[in-house]
């Protein structure tokens, strides 16, 4: 297979200046990232006088010791929690991604109950379905970690409350489809959050924190009359002892974390794995993953040559170019990852009918050799004006459509630049439903640009007043596209359409390679799999 040649200039200015933007970015992302976890430590010296771990350590004591974890949607609820962006705790309450338990690779999600006593936040049911659903899709057990104080009836909405019951409903279809559902109780789960345990196939509960009940204490009262304190209602050693709600009854959360992990182990989950022919020999790419820093531009307006994305990102940099003659804009072929076959489609340039019909080949060609699709994003959509309208755009972008939503491999998604109009879906955007879908900080999505949606209602507007008789207000066309820009650029950026689980998180792109090494095993070893579904979830007695 051919190896890519680059043409990157690592002293050139416009490379300096990508890489300085670039590491603005980046550092806007971790300070993020760091937000949530130091608010979630502020509540350390509670939880000691507790005797109780904090999420995160109980994360890490459950996960294999130097296994890869890879954390999704980190910034989840990103200034959908609070609109001020200084002040907005992104994560939306939950701990969520695919790591290793006693070597078995699992869904693991970890209520953030250092914040708000684990409440309910904005976004967080969204999450947490989303990580249930790439459980259910990738086939990997899943292991839930709870400590959650319920909804906040302050900030109560019916649709939280509606939506939320979609969250039992995956639960009963991971356990009807053969995949293991383990609850481990380290405090309150209360109300709807009762049935997390009591729809799980396993339950560890720890002695004296744990309490599982559908009306606490002062609901109780107030519903019936009745007096009963939480151990009475729901507390770990009766659920064990009494009610059988928990299989395991564990003395502090490190001892539930023990268990959980024995009990992983003893499951035999790998036992049956078909060998892979995946992760055969390969060369790591020619060419610094470090450089991609200063080859992606901010400025969208600036072009990026994919193919030198495609040269930092796969083996030895090889790559066979699909019809590279041909709807030339379109870029496609074949290349590996990790020695892991995909293929791969991207663009420099608008998608037009001859590179639509390309990439509609190219996707049934891969789905005939059973070969993952790779969608790396850089796009300001597909062509219009009147050539390209009598050519056949809409049918050929039509076609392209086609082949996409009926693909049967894996789809995975990375938005390395721009994801504009119809260019979004034709490319695997999230509404698509690839298998995983990332972005880079750089990356920008909208319907349009903010400068053309602005022009295109500043002649509708103008337009308007034309055919009432009116005269043109230009201040107030320029009011309006002043609006039109700044409404556009903020819903644009990577962080504001991650922040509402529009991806699977924001990466940095000199991390694209080991991102899409370890979710591309995830796919594989999902598609080698059988599992033994049931007609229903498992019940318990």
């Amino acid at each position: 297979m051919p190896a890519l040649d680059s043409r990157v200039v690592a002293q050139g200015e416009a490379f300096a200046a990508n890489r300085a933007a670039l590491a603005v970015q980046l550092e806007r992302l971790r300070a993020l990232e760091a937000r949530t976890r130091d608010k979630s430590a502020a509540s350390a010296p509670l939880f000691a006088k507790r005797g109780q771990l904090l999420p995160r350590e109980r994360l890490g004591a459950l996960l294999d010791p130097g296994a890869p974890f890879l954390e999704l949607a980190t910034l989840a609820g990103y200034c959908v929690d609070h609109p001020d962006p200084e002040r907005s705790v992104p994560g939306a309450g939950l701990l969520g991604g695919i790591g290793f338990v006693s070597g078995v690779r699992c869904m693991v999600v970890a209520d953030d109950s250092g914040i708000d006593a684990g409440a309910v936040q904005p976004m967080g049911i969204e999450k947490f379905q989303r990580l249930q659903q790439v459980a259910l899709a990738q086939k990997l057990p899943f292991i839930h970690l709870v400590e959650c104080a319920g909804a906040n009836l302050l900030d109560y909405k019916v649709e939280t409350f509606i939506h939320g019951g979609s969250g039992f409903y995956w639960l009963a279809r991971l356990s009807a489809a053969g995949l293991p559902v383990i609850s481990v109780v380290h405090g309150s789960s209360t109300a709807g959050g009762a049935y997390m345990p009591g729809l799980s196939d396993y339950v560890v509960m720890v002695r004296e924190r744990a309490k599982a009940f559908l009306a606490g204490p002062p609901l109780l009262k107030a519903a019936t009359g009745e007096i009963a304190s939480e151990e009475e209602l729901g507390g770990a050693e009766m659920h064990a002892a009494v009610s059988g709600l928990a299989e395991y009854l564990a003395e502090d959360d490190a001892d539930a974390l023990r268990i959980t992990r024995e009990l992983v182990a003893s499951l035999g989950w790998n036992a049956a794995l078909p060998a892979t022919s995946a992760g055969a020999a390969y060369a790591p790419p020619r060419y610094d993953a470090d450089e991609l820093l200063g080859i992606a531009p901010c400025d969208q307006r600036k072009p990026l040559d994919m193919r030198e994305v495609i040269a930092r990102i796969v083996d030895d940099s090889a790559f066979l170019e699909f019809k590279p003659a041909y709807g030339a804009a379109t870029v496609t072929g074949h290349a590996a990852i990790c020695g892991m076959a995909v293929g791969i489609l991207t663009n420099n340039g608008p998608l037009d009918p001859a590179g639509a019909t390309k990439a509609a080949h190219f996707i049934q060609l891969c789905c005939q050799s059973g070969t993952p699709l790779l969608f790396l994003q850089n796009t300001t959509g597909f062509m219009v004006g009147k050539a390209y309208e009598q050519a056949g755009m809409i049918k050929h972008g039509s076609k392209m459509i086609q082949a996409l939503a009926n693909a049967n491999v894996p789809r995975i998604t990375v938005h390395c630049g721009a994801s504009f109009g119809a260019g979004n879906y034709g490319m695997s955007g999230r509404g698509f439903m690839p298998d995983f879908c990332f972005s880079w900080p750089n990356a920008r999505t909208a319907v349009m640009g903010a400068e053309q949606a602005a022009t295109t209602m500043a002649i509708v507007m103008e337009g308007s007043m034309r055919r009432k008789g009116k005269e043109v207000d230009q201040e107030a066309i320029a009011a309006m596209r002043a609006r039109v820009v700044q409404t556009f650029e903020r819903q644009t950026d990577a962080f504001f359409t991650s922040g509402r689980l529009l991806d699977d998180g924001v990466i940095d792109p000199r991390d694209t390679r080991k991102v899409l090494a370890c979710v591309l095993a995830v796919c594989d070893e999902a598609r080698r799999r059988a599992l033994h579904p049931v007609q229903f979830g498992v019940a318990r007695p």
